[in-house]
């Protein structure tokens, strides 16, 4: 049985490699999968722009559950990354994340914003999660600014209501690099 965590995020855009990035840095031995990413060069590559369940369709190419799962196998200690949200299809054959962290028993962190908008997004992807009988481990606020206002800062709070917060990540003007990133206990 695979160890560790999946990360999700509420939308695209969200964060989810550099959350994922510095849950990798905060955990000795611990190996980044993202099973079907888009236009990058670790494992099957489809185009920019799709869910990969749909780039892959666009491009006559069948992503099933088996080939989603084949990445984690034989690893003691991962974060899996998924693509756009928890509900997105990664596999042509409909396969989720959702589906995926059923299938591998791995909790969720679910990558979200301090910003008013995210609210519902966060409690959308909680009730999903839960409704699937889905643990979350916690969820980690990415690009916080440096002087929130009074809006952010009581989304914030709204969002701890909801959920652990394991970490709120600053809001970055450059790439993140190892410099930047916080260790995030888990």
């Amino acid at each position: 049985m695979t160890n560790g965590v999946l990360v999700t995020g509420t939308d695209v855009g969200v964060g989810t490699t550099t959350v994922a990035a510095t849950l990798v840095a905060s955990r000795p031995g611990a190996i980044h999968v993202r099973p079907v990413p888009t236009g990058t060069v670790q494992g099957r590559t489809l185009p920019l722009g799709l869910p990969p369940g749909l780039a892959a369709r666009d491009v006559g190419a069948r992503v099933e559950r088996a080939h989603l799962l084949a990445p984690f196998s034989g690893l003691d200690l991962v974060v899996g990354e998924g693509a756009g949200g928890l509900l997105v299809e990664l596999g042509t054959d409909g396969t989720t994340l959702a589906d995926l962290a059923a299938d591998l028993e791995l909790p969720l962190v679910l990558v979200t914003r301090a910003t008013a908008g995210a609210l519902n997004h966060t409690r959308l992807t909680l009730e999903a999660s839960w409704a699937r009988g889905l643990r979350v481990l916690g969820l980690v606020v990415n690009g916080y600014p440096s002087d929130p206002d009074s809006a952010t800062t009581t989304t914030l709070a709204e969002l701890e209501r909801m959920a652990p917060v394991m970490a709120v990540l600053p809001l970055l003007d450059h790439p993140p690099v190892a410099a930047d990133l916080p260790r995030i206990e888990w």
